[in-house]
Parts: structure tokens; C-alpha cells; sequence
């Protein structure tokens, strides 16, 4: 079996990393073939994390894609992330995806928003219902969770099947930092752009408890956009250093504001922290909601004050982060993992691809 992988970008991208990547060995154990085709590559995401124009590389990238998706193809379907053509009405991006093939769509985040709650009313007169069109033109729409699935269902989708974002657990090792490691490490994975929107805000509160404990905040991927604290430290994120850096944290922290484009995100971070049996403290906003059992592998925290007390209370009983941890950890290895997803998900495309033979 054939398929061709429209993702968005290439393997340094996160979701595209996540959501299809880590899967393709297992795929090609499966006997299935992916042909990948990135839209946007490692020079567009470097640019854009540091605030550079990525204007040349954004071009470059949608006449690439245009190139493949007007060139014929042997595959048997065809994998789609979110879109294949970012700000592009649907006749023009569906008269070019028209190729006769079941198309499988795959969705980590709420992008739909990007387009119906735009400041513009002009874009979202245009491109407003855009991602419901397609979403309605796939044999298959695989969500992330829960909020994404009911906007595929809403959409008219003919099937749609939620894929969690998972991680490789036979790549993630527990953390073993004794207690006597000195101060306890109160950690964060992301990148420029969410530690402006969600870490940001919490800082004064966080710095605040890692003084009055000893602790201190370690903050993996947020570069240039953290602002400089004696009780912060900051490391460059990358794919070969990030399962280390996790382990050298003791508390695995997720915040998020109440917002829809929010209530999409997958809790990806919350996974890698449980993978490595940290104990974990998370905003209960959509997804974290389902990953967080609150009180048995970590805490959900809504307000500064259920924030500090979920804090304090892990930061002053290592016993608990240890239990909450390997709570979590078992959590990982039986709903979040490659080795149980893998195999899922090579049966749907399998599934689509007989089913529109």
C-alpha cells in the first residue's frame, strides 16, 4: 500500500514530528509506503522562532506544494495535516486534492480557529467554514481529542476517529533524581511562542514559590522570549537533548489559558512528563482534563492559588512526586504510547484505503 503525506512541516515541527514521523517505521513494517511532502521545512520554523520574516521561505514552500499536488501520483491515498494550502477558499484547494483518492485528514490542534474567529470579518466570510469543507471531503478525519473530533462531526465528516498524540515509551527512561540532587526543578517544554502566551503570565507566581522552596524553574525551548530571573533557567530545545533535559526535572508543568484555540491542544508536554514519571501540574482545560487524574498523577489547577498549593505540596513531599509519577508513567504505556498506537493507526489507513477501492 501507497500513501502520500502532505504534512505541514518537516521532521523538526512538532506535530508533523509527532503525528506522523515517529510512525513511519512502524508503517513501513505494516507494508505501507509513505511518500512524505512537507509544506514548510526546518528553515521556515527557525526563522519564525526567531522572529525573523519567513516570508522567501513561506513562498518557497506553498510553490512546492503546489508543484506536488498538481503532479500525478501511484498512491493509494493520501494523509493530510490539517490543510494543504494555508489561506487558500476551498474550490481552489479542493479542485487540486480532487485526485480521485480517499484522503485522510489528521488534526493536533484547533487551526479551524485561526479562520472563524479572525479578526478580519473578511477572512472569516472566506475561509471561515474552509476546514469544514475539508474535514467533509475526507474518507477520514483522525482528532486529537475530544474538541477537535465534535468539530469534525459538526462538519458533516463521514468518519472521524480520535489518535491521541502519543510518545515512543521505549525512548523515554523514568528520571531518577535522587532527592539529594539539590534544588528541586519545576519544568516546562515548549517553544518562544507558548512561553510568551501561557508561561509569561505565570512567572511572577512561579518565581515566587521556587524561592520560598529552594526550587528553581527550568525552562526548555523558550529562547529569547523569557525574561531573565536568578531562579530560571533556560535550555535551547532539540529533538536529541529533550528526553535528558525532562528527566532533570522534578515537576512537569502545564499551563493554559480557557480559550477555544486552547481546548484543541493535545497535552503533548503532559506526556512526555508522565513518560518519564514526573508528577505533573496542568490547567484543566480540554485534554489535560482527560490526561490529568487529578490527586493520582498530579494536580489540575485553575486559579494562582490552586497553582501554589498543587506547588507546594509536591515540592515539600518527594514521596508523592514518586508515586504521582509512576502513576503517570503507567498511564503513558497504556493510552499514550507509540507501540499501542502504531498499530491503529496503520489499520485505519488500511481500512480507508480498501474501503474506497
Amino acid at each position: 500500500m501507497r500513501v502520500l503525506l502532505f504534512s505541514k512541516y518537516s521532521r523538526q515541527g512538532a506535530s508533523s514530528r509527532l503525528r506522523s514521523f515517529q510512525f513511519l517505521p512502524m508503517l513501513a513494517q505494516a507494508g505501507i509506503a509513505v511518500e512524505v511532502s512537507p509544506l514548510f521545512d526546518d528553515g521556515y520554523l527557525g526563522q519564525l522562532y526567531d522572529n525573523q520574516s519567513a516570508r522567501g521561505s513561506v513562498a518557497a514552500g506553498l510553490w512546492r506544494r503546489l508543484r506536488r499536488l498538481t503532479a500525478s501520483s501511484r498512491a493509494d491515498l493520501i494523509w493530510l495535516e490539517k490543510e494543504a494550502l494555508p489561506w487558500t477558499p476551498w474550490p481552489i484547494e479542493g479542485a487540486l486534492l480532487r485526485q480521485g483518492l480517499p484522503i485522510v485528514t489528521d488534526y493536533d490542534d484547533a487551526l479551524f480557529h485561526q479562520y472563524d474567529l479572525h479578526r478580519n470579518p473578511l477572512v472569516r466570510g472566506v475561509l471561515g467554514r474552509k476546514i469544514d469543507r475539508v474535514m467533509r471531503a475526507s474518507s477520514l478525519v483522525m482528532a486529537g481529542n475530544s474538541y477537535l473530533a465534535d468539530r469534525a462531526r459538526s462538519a458533516g465528516a463521514d468518519r472521524v476517529e480520535i489518535v491521541p498524540t502519543v510518545v515512543d515509551v521505549s525512548a523515554y527512561g523514568m528520571a531518577a533524581r535522587p532527592a539529594t540532587a539539590g534544588p528541586a526543578a519545576i519544568g516546562w517544554i515548549g517553544t518562544p511562542l507558548t512561553w510568551k502566551s501561557y508561561m509569561a503570565p505565570m512567572m511572577p507566581m512561579l518565581a515566587r514559590v521556587a524561592r520560598q522552596h529552594d526550587a528553581r524553574i527550568l525552562a526548555v525551548g523558550a529562547g529569547s522570549s523569557a525574561t531573565p530571573d536568578p531562579t530560571l533557567n533556560i535550555f535551547p530545545w532539540s529533538e536529541e537533548k529533550e528526553i535528558g533535559l525532562i528527566q532533570a526535572m522534578d515537576i512537569g508543568i502545564m499551563p493554559l489559558d480557557d480559550s477555544p484555540w486552547s481546548r484543541g491542544k493535545c497535552g503533548y508536554k503532559l506526556i512526555q512528563y508522565m513518560a518519564c514519571g514526573l508528577p505533573v501540574i496542568a490547567s484543566p482545560v480540554g485534554v489535560n482534563t482527560d490526561i490529568v487524574v487529578h490527586g493520582v498523577n498530579g494536580f489540575l489547577a485553575a486559579s494562582d492559588e490552586e497553582w501554589k498549593t498543587a506547588l507546594r505540596t509536591l515540592l515539600g513531599d518527594p514521596d508523592l512526586r514518586k508515586r504521582m509519577g509512576s502513576a503517570g508513567r503507567r498511564k503513558v504505556e497504556e493510552d499514550y504510547s507509540v507501540q499501542i498506537w502504531g498499530p491503529r493507526l496503520a489499520q485505519l489507513l488500511k481500512d480507508t484505503a480498501q474501503c474506497a477501492a
